[in-house]
């Protein structure tokens, strides 16, 4: 893949993640980012004037002059005293985006870094080199300041990174490596640390796993609207078309297609009508995937910008302060993106309910000699459980803020705290899905017919996983493995984009 200065999709980003590619940038982006430094290094030997973040201090200290000699310093110093992070450490896969992203961002040829910086931020992600960066500590705007100075620090030799395997200081990797720590030129920290690439990182990726969750969210509610010899006409194109939302429609498409073929779908059938857990899945589980096209849309254009400050532009001889680096537009789509992914839960919670509840020819807890055997009982306790927890994480982060920076940084975004919060609603959404995956196989063993090719295919694999339950054993057990089976199963791209 070649770094350059036009438009990727997220579809992209994710090919590029999952592969063993290293990228490089290419030579329009080589020129732009040479382009801007030769005009920043010229601009500050022919003004006096102030330039924020270039000759003067930073936040409230925007007003105090610094002289020529010590800008250097100044960026290193600026790297040092943001590297405020704490909290637990940040998933390496998401730093490693986070190091991408940095290197598309400053490879527009707007933020007057150098080429060297640049390339040794690649550096560190084809080779594995990822900093220990901690989750807490960004507000969301001024950039991802903690974070990103954390990402930061291993360029000048400081902090500590993950180097094949083992966490280590970041000066005996660079030994390792053959690298000298790099000398941080005037703005140079700036641009590193202003952005907003923690945010983003995580966004992507939650993007990327959403998307598939939400695949895997239809098939497994299609395994349990068979296993609760479930009605197949609130899936019939005909009502949907009435009501033609994208995500409505295609929910009940995809339901009618992991059916087709299943005896249990199309017997004939003693009840009227199913409970809206069954009965609304495309309602539901569509308005989560037209919530993701928003989002999606959102971080496509945030993986196509530069997020700095100030922003150079070489052509005009502009130097900008702004303020790209507000994460709200991100806040309110992460929080977006937790209520999606919540429901999806939630929705999964009560399918789980009812086919442990005993109904339709099932027996309690779906196990063979209930009493004796308390079988999914506690299962689905924890599958409520989560579901109230992921109601505590979508109260919104991007309603709140606090004054920082002595009042210069008045309004923040909290879209970090929306980051983080979203992955654990995620995970969590990927543990209620596997507690209703061990229910439905459980219960569709209970039925004489078969359920389509497609379902019983999935589940023949699933079975060598978490075999059906006989007699109680530790659930526990089970769910970690559904969990894992659920994380493994490979999703044909074209089905989750």
């Amino acid at each position: 893949m070649n770094i350059h200065p036009n438009s990727i999709s997220l579809e992209d980003l994710y090919h590029q993640i999952n592969s063993d590619e290293n990228p490089s940038l290419s030579k329009e982006s080589v020129d732009k980012i040479e382009k801007c430094r030769k005009y920043l290094d010229e601009k500050i030997t022919r003004t006096e004037k102030p330039i924020y973040g270039i000759n003067t201090g930073f936040g409230s200290l925007y007003d105090i002059s610094i002289d020529g000699g010590d800008l250097s310093e100044l960026q290193e110093n600026l790297v040092k005293s943001h590297a405020c992070g704490t909290g637990p450490e940040v998933p390496l896969d998401i730093v490693r985006m986070m190091l991408l992203l940095k290197v598309r961002s400053l490879s527009f040829g707007h933020s007057g870094i150098s080429l060297e910086v640049v390339n040794r931020l690649l550096h560190f992600y084809n080779n594995d080199i990822f900093p220990v960066v901690y989750e807490q500590g960004s507000l969301g705007a001024s950039g991802d300041l903690a974070p990103l100075a954390h990402l930061s620090l291993a360029l000048i030799g400081e902090g500590e990174v993950w180097h094949k395997g083992e966490r280590k200081s970041s000066k005996d990797c660079l030994a390792q490596e053959g690298l000298q720590s790099l000398e941080l030129q005037s703005k140079e920290g700036l641009a590193l640390l202003n952005g907003t690439q923690f945010m983003i990182s995580y966004g992507a990726m939650a993007i990327f796993k959403l998307r598939k969750l939400s695949y895997l969210a239809d098939l497994i509610g299609s395994i349990s609207l068979d296993a609760y010899d479930g009605r197949p006409e609130p899936f019939n194109e005909l009502i949907h078309l009435v009501r033609p939302h994208k995500g409505q429609i295609a929910t009940a498409a995809r339901i009618r297609e992991f059916l087709d073929g299943s005896e249990l779908i199309n017997k004939e059938k003693v009840h009227v009508q199913d409970p809206y857990s069954f009965r609304c899945m495309p309602q539901v589980h569509g308005a989560s995937k037209d919530a993701i096209d928003y989002i999606s849309k959102v971080f496509t254009t945030e993986i196509n910008s530069v997020t700095d400050n100030p922003t150079i532009f070489p052509d005009e001889d502009e130097i900008i302060s702004g303020g790209n680096f507000h994460g709200q537009t991100l806040a309110l789509a992460l929080d977006q993106l937790a209520i999606a992914a919540a429901e999806l839960a939630s929705i999964s919670e009560r399918r789980t309910y009812l086919l442990v509840s005993g109904q339709r020819g099932l027996p309690p807890f779906l196990v063979a000699k209930p009493g004796l055997n308390s079988g999914l009982m506690i299962a689905q306790y924890t599958a409520a459980s989560i579901v109230s927890q992921n109601k505590q994480y979508c109260t919104p982060a991007s309603v709140d803020s606090i004054v920082s920076s002595n009042g210069q940084e008045d309004h923040v975004s909290m879209g970090a705290n929306a980051a983080t919060k979203a992955w654990k609603v995620l995970d969590n959404l990927e543990t209620v899905l596997a507690i209703e995956l061990i229910s439905a196989s459980q219960a569709l063993k209970f039925r004489e017919e078969p359920s389509s090719d497609f379902i019983e295919t999935i589940l023949e694999s699933f079975r060598q996983d978490v075999p059906f339950i006989e007699s109680d054993r530790i659930i526990s057990e089970d769910i970690q493995k559904a969990k894992s089976f659920i994380e493994n199963l490979e999703i044909d791209t074209d089905l989750i984009f």
